[in-house]
């Protein structure tokens, strides 16, 4: 079986990628910037019964969910040229999807990993400020402070994963 570039999937791919890319470089700036959330520190923000989104700032000096932290400007180059090598590998197979929707979830998984390699290399360290916590009798449940990026990494990866365990393959000819 020969594996061809498909064009198609790269004209779905790379738009994604470059929108989650943007999203994420423009929201990173408005909490940076106009909100100065380094100095507020945490902003509430939306409160739907238990559920609640606050605008918290966190430096993520490691990878996910501040795994492998490192805080020398070498740990730091080194993930993200990691970054940057996984990205490459994700732009190839793109180009190779075998469907659209893995086209775009590679598009979200590129631009969450290119916007995170971006702070890596600005500021030491990945601009995280999206808390999202639930507050049950017994105590508030939080998840990890995440951002843009992030996001299109897990939602990428959860359309990657669904695709690998449901698609059907075509019926033989």
């Amino acid at each position: 079986m020969t594996l061809v570039l498909d064009r198609a999937r790269l004209q779905l791919g790379l738009p994604m990628a470059l929108g989650t890319l943007v999203l994420d470089q423009l929201s990173k700036w408005a909490m940076l910037q106009p909100l100065n959330l380094p100095a507020v520190q945490h902003i509430p923000m939306l409160e739907v019964g238990p559920f609640a989104l606050d605008l918290t700032m966190v430096w993520n000096r490691g990878v996910t969910f501040g795994l492998l932290w490192g805080d020398s400007f070498w740990a730091q180059l080194l993930l993200a040229m990691a970054a940057s090598g996984i990205a490459l590998f994700l732009l190839r197979w793109m180009a190779r999807a075998e469907t659209a929707w893995v086209a775009v979830a590679l598009g979200a998984v590129v631009g969450g990993a290119i916007g995170n390699v971006i702070d890596r290399l600005r500021f030491g360290a990945v601009v995280d400020f999206l808390d999202f916590h639930i507050n049950f009798a017994s105590g508030p449940w939080n998840w990890y402070v995440f951002n843009v990026a992030d996001a299109g990494i897990v939602c990428g990866v959860g359309v990657l994963v669904a695709d690998a365990l449901f698609r059907r393959e075509p019926k033989a000819k």
